[in-house]
């Protein structure tokens, strides 16, 4: 392991290893190489966008992960703007608690802020990030270890497994950062760096099981949607705690479609259950809510064992250029996407 930054070699171009590309990653990785440094992602997925995620169906897409995000930082609006962002304002007409029944126990207040969406899914904005990168982009990659550099003192390697590369090994870093989720983190840091690794043990990541659901039987004329006239709420329902309507969001297609997500609680009692179960327990709580009882032309299920920041870090990012080592994600923060922008850049500035 690297002792100190003067035992790493100098070269005209820093070379540094981003593992994760998710919003967090991507912030980091394209703030890096717009300040000239030569970057590497590699990321897991087939796809750029960790938690800002997307299905497409026979009936239409679905938002699988975060439903919107909000813009409250300049700096998040900037590179918004700057990169003309493919996103619009969604509006959400919501609710902001329902009963087990679904009725209304507290109406929003008037919306202060937009909610917006990528389009034609959420995942667009990750997509359209990660662009520029080009070959620097390693999907379908999945880092299984970080080591020292066998040929290189002072610098780091990792290997890697995927559908790309098979069995590899990637070496020559000078840094590497870690935009991962902590439980992630962790376990890469515990066999080279376990003081790097214990910051993050109090950050905890709740669960979540989703529900993804079409009716065919409501796109005819007449019959704009089927149930409540509101697009999203927040419920006390033990099994759900939040609904959204898809197809309301702009650009998504007009056959009606929801994503339904499990409360932290009972995603975490039935974390063990198969997805079968999962959807008719899911399916008979929406019907409770929403008084929307007939079958679903589509319906899927997944579960995300490490959904929403409960307890974060506390702080933007970890970096300890002795090492070179540093870490970046939503959970720094909380659970926001421009949570995860934030870590992502303020890592990628305090590296420079």
């Amino acid at each position: 392991m690297p002792s100190t930054a003067a035992d790493r070699p100098h070269s005209p171009s820093r070379r540094i290893a981003i593992v994760g590309a998710g919003i967090a990653g991507l912030a980091a990785a394209r703030t890096l190489a717009q300040a000239g440094v030569d970057v590497a992602v590699f990321e897991q997925a087939a796809t750029p966008g960790g938690r800002l995620a997307g299905i497409d169906s026979r009936a239409g897409s679905f938002d699988t992960g975060a439903q919107y995000f909000t813009v409250r930082d300049a700096r998040f609006r900037q590179a918004l703007d700057a990169t003309a962002a493919p996103c619009r304002p969604w509006s959400a007409n919501a609710v902001r608690v329902l009963d087990a029944l679904g009725r209304v126990v507290e109406a929003s207040l008037p919306g202060l802020e937009p909610h917006w969406v990528g389009l034609p899914r959420m995942d667009a904005l990750a997509s359209h990030w990660a662009a520029p990168l080009g070959d620097a982009l390693h999907l379908d990659t999945t880092v299984a270890q970080l080591e020292a550099d066998t040929l290189q003192p002072g610098r780091w390697q990792l290997r890697t497994t995927g559908d790309a590369d098979g069995h590899a090994v990637h070496a020559g870093f000078d840094a590497v950062l870690l935009a991962v989720p902590a439980s992630v983190a962790r376990g890469l840091l515990q066999p080279v760096a376990p003081a790097l690794a214990a910051p993050l043990a109090p950050v905890r990541i709740a669960p979540c099981w989703s529900l993804h659901i079409a009716f065919a039987q409501a796109s005819q004329p007449g019959l704009p949607h089927l149930g409540p006239q509101w697009n999203c709420a927040r419920s006390t329902h033990h099994r759900v705690a939040w609904l959204a309507r898809e197809s309301s969001k702009p650009g998504r297609g007009r056959i009606e479609r929801w994503t339904v997500q499990a409360s932290a609680e009972w995603s975490a009692e039935h974390i063990g259950d198969d997805a079968a179960r999962v959807q008719a327990k899911l399916l008979r709580a929406f019907a409770e809510i929403t008084g929307i009882r007939v079958d679903p032309s589509f319906a899927q299920a997944r579960l995300w064992t490490e959904a929403k920041t409960e307890t974060p870090l506390g702080r933007s990012h970890l970096w300890n250029a002795a090492s070179g080592i540093g870490l970046a994600g939503d959970w720094c923060l909380g659970h926001r996407v421009e949570d995860a922008f934030v870590s992502g850049l303020e890592l990628a500035l305090a590296v420079l």
